[in-house]
C-alpha cells in the first residue's frame, strides 16, 4: 500500500471511529433523557396528574396550530357523527 493510500484509510479509520463513538454518545443521551422523562411522569402521577392527558397536551403543544385546530375540528366532527357529542 502507498503512504498516501494508508494515510487516507488511517484518517478515514479515524474519522470513521469519531462519528461512531458520537453517535454512541447521543444513544446513551438518549436513554438518559428517556429515563429523565419517566421519572417527570412519575412524579405527575403521584401528585395526582393524569398521565396520559400529559402525554396528550405535549403532542398536541408540538403541532402546528392549524393543523391541531383541523385535528380537533375532524375529531369533533366524527364524535358528532357517533353521538358523542
Amino acid at each position: 500500500m502507498s503512504d498516501d493510500i494508508a494515510t487516507s484509510a488511517t484518517v478515514a479509520a479515524a474519522e470513521l471511529r469519531q462519528i461512531v463513538e458520537s453517535i454512541e454518545r447521543l444513544h446513551e443521551d438518549r436513554a438518559a433523557l428517556g429515563e429523565d422523562l419517566k421519572d417527570r411522569y412519575a412524579e405527575a402521577k403521584g401528585r395526582g396528574y393524569d398521565t396520559k392527558a400529559i402525554k396528550a397536551l405535549v403532542r398536541l403543544r408540538k403541532m402546528d396550530p392549524n393543523e391541531r385546530q383541523e385535528e380537533e375540528a375532524i375529531l369533533d366532527l366524527y364524535k358528532a357523527a357517533m353521538g358523542m357529542a
